[in-house]
């Protein structure tokens, strides 16, 4: 006499059916999120922000940079690196300025010696003294 129903291997073998991997799976959605998140809330408000207004090659051998840096806490002195650029991207001059404590946002405008002709200059970063 024959079973109606269907012959089931797993049924045969004592196979469950597992549903292990949903609470692994909703665990790492649920951190994954979460620090995606913080990252980005984190990350989007630095302490330091830098913005290149403008740079200008003087001569073979110096670049003018003007930049604005706003701090968050104006309380410590600042130091922002400043870098001039040749053709290949290499660098060929840099300056570290530094900002005294004070107002929070401040304009300057540093002169950068290069050993050779720069194409390029930038405010490579700022950092709390």
């Amino acid at each position: 006499m024959q079973s109606q129903e269907p012959f089931d291997y797993n049924d045969r073998y004592g196979v469950k059916k597992g549903r292990s991997w949903i609470g692994v799976a909703l665990v790492t959605a649920i951190l994954g999120v979460g620090w995606i998140t913080w990252a980005g809330l984190h990350h989007s408000n630095p302490a330091i922000r830098i913005q290149l207004i403008t740079f200008v090659v003087d001569s073979d051998r110096a670049v003018s940079v003007r930049y604005s840096v706003d701090r968050e806490s104006a309380k410590t002195p600042t130091i922002c690196t400043v870098i001039a650029r040749d053709y290949d991207k290499n660098i060929v001059g840099q300056i570290d300025q530094e900002i005294a404590a004070g107002t929070g946002k401040v304009e300057l405008v540093s002169v950068v010696p290069t050993r050779s002709e720069a194409v390029n200059a930038d405010v490579s970063s700022c950092r709390a003294k």
